[in-house]
């Protein structure tokens, strides 16, 4: 992957949450001398601050501030007084970033995400940040996105919805595949691969999986294949759920589709760097891969999450996928239903009043070995 202008991405990515004026001196961003606990969060969205008020109005021992700027070394200075911060961004969290979090006193953070993989962990560890995430907040949301997007690619409704605006009403030749016809392969075995599993067994379909870490009671039941290559050779379909790290990076390639069914259906509703997307494409061209479904892309930074109509794309990779009949890309939005973003923003803040009373939070990141 190409280096990141993180200068360039701090711009682009402002924008994209500047859809009302920023206030940096509204009574949001301010703390009043009062003696009471604080916690200032960052980058908050329109649709999250309907929670944060929730969450303030239920703890008014504790004050609360927030901004809809992103966190980074120049806006750090907004929690100037703050014994925590709540966060949420694709942008890094670097160590200048961090390092002016702690000039202020402040480490303790608390995500309203579950991905680390975008913090300079080492640096916080030097600086002794204690970090919590949200690891489930809603697996229905990303699963049940996952499963409509399987079934949309193997009914063609892409073609079919282009060819009926056009005002072709002809079935042939956009013949459908009937969910209970494939073997279904998930690759992570967590939350969300378990509530993938259950959405697909409901439509009938067989479900087989992989993940290192078997859950005992899917193992009980014979869900597991012995190895990545046994899912590979079984699966029509085969959805990744698993985190981003080094050893997972481009886990799909042109290696591990060689290895895959004709015809089979990919979906990445995880994390971007799983997927080799040149070598997608080549699988797509040559008719390997019969459709893609991506709400990750590995590139997305930047460009997920904004608006580019009457301005040039950025990315002609990405505007090759999303006009092809058998790719439907979404722009990370597996994750966005109310009920995610509301338990995001209520755990977040629930973990970091723990972190700020001194308390052990639920859902620690674990540091020390960074």
């Amino acid at each position: 992957m190409a280096d990141i202008n993180e200068d360039l991405i701090r711009e682009v990515v402002k924008q994209v949450l500047a859809e009302s004026k920023s206030q940096v001196d509204s009574p949001s961003k301010k703390f009043n001398s009062n003696g009471k606990k604080r916690i200032f969060a960052f980058s908050i969205r329109k649709d999250e601050e309907p929670y944060v008020k929730e969450w303030a109005k239920a703890h008014p021992h504790i004050e609360v501030g927030y901004t809809d700027e992103l966190l980074s070394p120049e806006t750090a200075k907004y929690a100037k007084g703050a014994d925590g911060v709540v966060v949420y961004q694709q942008l890094s969290y670097t160590a200048d970033t961090l390092q002016a979090l702690a000039d202020q006193g402040i480490t303790k953070m608390s995500l309203r995400n579950v991905g680390v993989d975008n913090i300079d962990l080492a640096k916080a560890k030097e600086l002794g940040f204690e970090i919590t995430n949200v690891p489930v907040y809603s697996p229905n949301a990303i699963a049940e996105h996952a499963a409509i997007q399987t079934a949309r690619i193997l009914r063609q409704t892409k073609v079919l919805d282009a060819k009926i605006e056009s005002g072709d009403l002809r079935w042939a030749p956009t013949i459908g595949r009937e969910v209970r016809d494939q073997t279904v392969g998930v690759i992570g075995t967590g939350h969300i691969g378990r509530v993938f599993m259950q959405i697909m067994e409901g439509f009938g379909a067989k479900v087989i999986a992989f993940d290192p870490f078997k859950n005992p009671e899917l193992e009980k039941q014979g869900y597991y294949v012995d190895s990545l290559d046994d899912l590979y050779a079984q699966a029509d379909v085969i959805s990744l759920h698993v985190p981003a790290t080094k050893e997972n990076t481009h886990m799909i390639n042109r290696n591990t589709i060689a290895k895959m069914k004709d015809d089979v259906v990919l979906v990445n509703c995880s994390r971007g760097a799983l997927v080799d997307t040149d070598a997608v494409i080549a699988a797509l061209d040559s008719g390997k891969v019969f459709g893609f479904v991506m709400d990750t892309y590995e590139d997305e930074v930047g460009i997920f999450n904004d608006d580019w109509q009457h301005k040039a794309f950025p990315d002609e990779r990405l505007a090759n996928l999303i006009h092809r009949s058998n790719v439907l890309v979404t722009p990370h939005t597996a994750f966005y239903t109310t009920h995610a973003v509301r338990n995001m923003v209520l755990k977040a803040f629930d973990n970091n009043c723990e972190l700020i009373n001194g308390k052990p939070a639920d859902t620690p990141v674990d540091i020390s070995q960074a």
